[in-house]
């Protein structure tokens, strides 16, 4: 996998992280809790390099039914893995889990949906991608 390529994941990465650190009293003023938002970030990094990487190598296949198999599949990964992840938050914390937090984290799904999609028309449009 080309780092270059991953570029725009890990710098939407960085700058949430730090943007999570730098307003920490906002993210509470409005009941946002600063750790799920830190690990929802991660969480979404690791899927969107996963996600990268199957649909790298399902673009360089000739057959265009590869690279949508390859897309249902992420797609189905990745909704699994945030059900998960939201199941497990919510038992964990009992009643005091944080909804605005889940809804934060639905947002941050978003970005890195968009920046995968991004990179990956881009990459759609190149000879050898």
């Amino acid at each position: 996998m080309n780092l270059k390529k991953t570029a725009p994941l890990f710098i939407v990465f960085i700058l949430l992280t730090i943007l999570f650190f730098l307003s920490q009293s906002i993210l509470k003023k409005y009941g946002l809790d600063r750790n799920v938002l830190l690990i929802a970030n991660t969480l979404f990094l690791i899927l969107g390099i996963i996600t990268f990487a199957i649909q790298q190598k399902a673009l360089q296949n000739s057959n265009p039914n590869v690279f949508i198999r390859s897309v249902m599949s992420v797609m189905m990964i990745k909704m699994f893995v945030c059900i998960l992840a939201v199941l497990i938050y919510v038992l964990s914390m009992k009643d005091s889990y944080s909804r605005p937090s889940i809804f934060a984290g639905v947002f941050l799904y978003f970005v890195y949906l968009m920046v995968e999609v991004n990179v990956l028309l881009k990459l759609n449009n190149q000879k050898n991608a």
